[in-house]
């Protein structure tokens, strides 16, 4: 066995307990693919990174994930969170503000802003493109929407990264009180080769965010996502197809996970190039060593 650096992180969290978990390995040199996954495994967390020297030119490190079941091609919490732990070990540093991940989306670049309590981390996500439109009474949508009061605009399948139906519910408190049919979710998220369906809606902003989410995964695991930056990437790129972003080309606040016992705080901005960047702040809950 090797002794590695270790980090279990909250991230998209104001404070601890509040945001998505994540485990980081800093020293994952000499893993081969089987450990890694024995490693995400055991840790039984949504995903666990490994961290590696970089090898790309202009890269500051190179990473991988894995969720407890299979290698995760790209997800927004365990890039923002992966950024923060490699920050508070000293293994890179920001150029003009910007570390470059190199995994296997490619290389993606992260916002660093602020210092200690208060940096932010922001991840431009892989472009997000419309797959489709549907209507609420599709037969494939029906079964996993009936019953929900639902928005003005018409659900959509988003591909960027991976694949949701991004589906808007008339408000936020309709949204919060939603109660998923999993069978139907399920079904819908594998005939259409989808994580599931990311409900949304429009908060008044008195609580200080913009819009308040709800991911239902329904792609093998079936369970609701504390936070996802991916998914709430794929929602911005929507709604600034469709011209709604709730402060136009400005960052605006997303709260998630409150009905699953969390309350993280993302911030999403579509860039003038139409780039999206998922961020918000981390955490760091568990630092140690591990042994394997």
């Amino acid at each position: 066995m090797t002794t590695r650096r270790f980090l279990q992180l909250d991230v998209f969290s104001p404070r601890a307990g509040a945001g998505n978990p994540l485990a980081v390995v800093l020293d994952a040199e000499g893993l081969d693919d089987a450990a890694m996954q024995a490693i995400a495994r055991w840790t039984r967390l949504p995903e666990t990174t490994f961290v590696f020297a970089p090898q790309a030119a202009g890269s500051s490190y190179r990473l991988r994930m894995f969720s407890p079941q299979k290698e995760v091609p790209f997800a927004g919490h365990p890039s923002v969170g992966t950024a923060h732990a490699v920050l508070q070990a000293g293994l890179a540093a920001p150029v003009e503000g910007v570390l470059v991940q190199d995994g296997i989306a490619g290389m993606l670049p992260l916002q660093v802003s602020g210092e200690g309590a208060q940096q932010r981390i922001a991840i431009r996500t892989p472009r997000a493109q419309l797959a489709e439109t549907a209507q609420a009474g599709d037969p494939r949508l029906q079964p996993a929407l009936k019953g929900w009061p639902l928005g003005e605009l018409p659900p959509a399948r988003m591909q960027g990264g991976r694949s949701w139906w991004v589906v808007q519910v008339a408000s936020e408190a309709a949204l919060r009180a939603l109660q998923p049919d999993w069978d139907a979710i399920a079904t819908l998220a594998e005939s259409t080769d989808s994580m599931g369906v990311f409900a949304y809606a429009f908060s008044e902003g008195s609580e200080g965010f913009d819009l308040a989410v709800r991911a239902f995964v329904g792609n093998g695991r079936r369970f609701e996502d504390a936070a996802s930056g991916a998914a709430n990437a794929v929602l911005a790129a929507w709604l600034d197809l469709r011209g709604v972003l709730p402060r136009g080309r400005q960052a605006y606040e997303v709260s998630q996970g409150r009905e699953v016992g969390h309350d993280a705080r993302l911030t999403l901005r579509v860039d003038e190039a139409g780039e999206v960047w998922s961020g918000g702040q981390v955490q760091t809950v568990i630092a140690g060593t591990i042994d394997w």
